[in-house]
């Protein structure tokens, strides 16, 4: 008898920044993601992180405590950088001993296996331009229709009163400008995926859950071979 294959370390979703609240909305993300036989979502808090990951420096200062906690754990089969702009994912793939996603590229990539062109929500105006200059090297930004901030902070992303709204009005710009599917550009807009893809009529992609779903699949497939 083949001896059955032993279930993959956990993959560790990482959020950067340090507010608890977006970590337990990365939780309930990937909840659906979880089966028996596969490895766990395990999501960590970077408590050396700022309270929200909104500019280019606070992007910066994660980079040497993300890369340090991806060589303390070689239990792990995959990490998942939890922050739209993937801050620090050159430095933790040169560390990393397995595969390391960042839920912008996932997202993006996601998002143009469902539509033609596609649209980003991000939190604030000066995210915009970290943005648009890792789209430039992933070769996308002719897939791109428009990115539109909601100019909330992270926190308010998550629970703040009137998101959902401000949600579906840049929703609609976006898609008035072509967006045929959407992106949310934070991880702590998790939430409102399902229910501003049954108001706007276009796929609304999560980047957490898109990066997780890869993660996963692709430590299974790595253990299986």
């Amino acid at each position: 008898m083949t001896p059955s294959p032993s279930v993959p370390g956990p993959i560790l979703l990482v959020n950067p920044n340090s507010n608890e609240a977006v970590t337990e909305g990365m939780r309930d993300a990937v909840a659906a993601l979880a089966f028996p036989g596969a490895p766990a979502l395990d999501c960590l808090t970077l408590a050396e992180g700022p309270f929200g990951v909104q500019t280019q420096v606070e992007s910066d200062q994660v980079v040497i405590p993300l890369a340090n906690l991806v060589k303390s754990r070689p239990d792990a089969s995959g990490f998942v950088i939890c922050c739209y702009s993937d801050p620090g994912i050159d430095a933790c793939r040169s560390v990393a001993a397995c595969p390391v996603f960042g839920i912008q590229e996932c997202g993006v990539l996601a998002a143009m296996a469902r539509a033609d062109r596609f649209g980003v929500i991000a939190i604030a105006e000066p995210s915009v331009r970290r943005h648009r200059l890792y789209m430039r090297r992933m070769g996308v930004l002719d897939r791109l229709a428009g990115e539109i901030p909601l100019n909330m902070t992270v926190a308010e992303s998550h629970s703040g009163e009137g998101t959902f709204a401000r949600l579906e009005e840049v929703g609609g710009q976006l898609i008035a400008q072509g967006s045929e599917a959407i992106v949310l550009g934070c991880a702590g807009m998790a939430r409102h995926r399902k229910g501003l893809e049954d108001r706007l009529g276009v796929p609304v992609i999560d980047p957490v859950q898109a990066a997780a779903a890869m993660a996963l699949t692709t430590a299974m497939l790595r253990a299986a071979a």
